[in-house]
């Protein structure tokens, strides 16, 4: 009998190719056991590289434009205040389990963001960090929670209160969720069956956020011999002996891709976007502000304001367009116009030392094969994301050091990581140019499935 044909991908939100693959590769011996034996590369995220949408375009072959998810809160429509949070019932492109479901394969789904609430597949799911607590219904099959919170409790579905300056508990917690994350898998695999299983741990996104200025020597506010200054690097030790411990209950006949959505790198600072926009002349307060105020939350003059943003690791840049907008005042023929004033502005922008900022700047119809849901007008990467965009006035000034959703030390990297086992043990080597469109194609690959016409990726193999 011919073995069944398995693959498993272990998801690590934000995990950085140049702490996995360089600075601690000697520490972490079951991913350099996986990049000696198997193949391993750098891979580009999308643009923007945040993990909602990242995820579902990892798994669906297609890009944020197509999805209409340019973020983890998006415009419903052209009003003002219409923000909505894109969970699973925004995914209308099919994912890499729904093709399995279909081919007949089991599926476990396991933490991966964008899951929540529940859809049906050909197996079972547990919902992500979208999931509001954990009396929701987060499980498919329904029953399938009961047995969860049995054997390991409440479902720990995220980090609380990781921008805060309680260190010590959100520590405390990342490592409460992930051992909690790697036993669920465990258990999943080796009592169900199952042909595709994936899982996602966010451990890693939360620790950078919360860490990163105690172990990067270049972050500004590093401090040498700090307390937590080997916190990120013990935490990826104990993630590559979690893998590791997972390895067999995955069997040596399954191809295991290792993957993150994207990277990580310093924060250097936040520029207030909407404080720039008044600046310039763009946006136009009804009633000034006391203090440090949340854009939503700001009386804007929409009969005299032409352009407003909002924060985020990356800003997104909204022009308010007549017959588009509510109270629009940019006719049509001027959109493009303002639009290529604006893209040249930002790129030109300096920081608080007068030096240029190498803000990247795009328009949504030059980086997607589609533009679907309500777009941003510009994408904007403060200084390569070095800097994030911070949405709120009254800040004082452009530039600011300080978070105004909480403490926060990183941002995200364009480029996360792939690593590849293959069930046949061949060894492999280096990955070149590996997008996350990749991954879908990859995976569809293995299991001998044609790759959709529509998923802009190829299936990956070492060089």
């Amino acid at each position: 009998m011919v073995p069944q044909k398995k693959v498993a991908v272990i998801g690590l939100d934000c995990a950085a190719p140049e702490l996995v693959f360089e600075q601690w590769r000697d520490e972490l011996p079951c991913l350099r056991s996986i990049m000696e034996g198997g193949a391993w590369g750098k891979l580009e995220s999308t643009c923007p590289p945040i993990t909602v949408p990242a995820w579902s375009c990892m798994m669906s072959g297609k890009d944020p434009g197509e999805l209409g998810i340019y973020g983890f809160r998006n415009r419903k429509d052209y009003s003002y205040d219409g923000m909505t949070i894109a969970d699973s019932r925004a995914v209308r492109e099919r994912r890499v389990w729904d093709i399995l479901s279909d081919a007949g394969k089991k599926c476990i789904v396991l933490s991966v963001p964008g899951t929540y609430p529940p859809q049906p597949l050909n197996g079972s799911l547990v919902t992500c960090f979208l999931t509001p607590n954990a009396d929701s219904a987060y499980t498919y099959p329904p029953e399938l929670k009961q047995e969860i919170e049995s054997r390991f409790g409440p479902y720990m579905m995220d980090v609380k209160g990781f921008r805060s300056e309680n260190k010590d508990e959100i520590l405390a917690q990342i490592y409460q969720m992930t051992e909690q994350h790697f036993a669920m898998a465990k258990h999943m695999v080796s009592s169900q069956p199952w042909d595709f299983f994936m899982m996602v741990e966010m451990g890693v996104d939360r620790i950078h956020h919360a860490f990163w200025k105690f172990h990067d020597r270049t972050h500004r506010k590093f401090e040498p011999g700090n307390r937590f200054e080997y916190a990120i690097r013990d935490y990826y030790r104990y993630i590559d002996k979690k893998i590791a411990e997972l390895l067999p209950a995955l069997g040596d006949d399954t191809t295991v891709l290792v993957v993150s959505d994207h990277g990580a790198k310093t924060m250097d600072g936040g520029v207030c976007i909407n404080e720039w926009l008044m600046r310039e002349g763009y946006l136009t307060l009804a009633e000034p502000v006391s203090g440090p105020t949340p854009i939503g939350k700001a009386k804007i003059d929409w009969s005299k304001t032409r352009v407003w943003g909002e924060g985020g690791y990356y800003a997104r840049v909204f022009m308010n367009v007549k017959n588009r907008e509510p109270q629009g005042v940019i006719p049509t023929a001027e959109y493009e116009p303002l639009r290529d004033e604006l893209k040249a502005k930002l790129e030109a922008m300096v920081d608080d030392q007068g030096r240029p900022l190498g803000n990247k700047v795009f328009k949504p119809q030059d980086v997607y094969h589609a533009v679907r849901g309500v777009p941003p007008d510009l994408i904007v990467y403060f200084g390569g994301l070095n800097w994030r965009s911070v949405g709120s006035l009254g800040m004082g000034s452009v530039y600011t050091f300080e978070n105004d959703t909480g403490p926060d030390d990183a941002n995200h990297a364009e480029y996360g990581i792939v690593l590849i086992r293959e069930k046949n043990g061949a060894r492999g080597g280096a990955i070149q140019g590996a997008k996350i469109y990749d991954i879908s194609a990859t995976i569809l690959d293995r299991f001998g499935l044609p790759v959709p016409g529509d998923m802009h990726g190829r299936p990956l193999h070492a060089v």
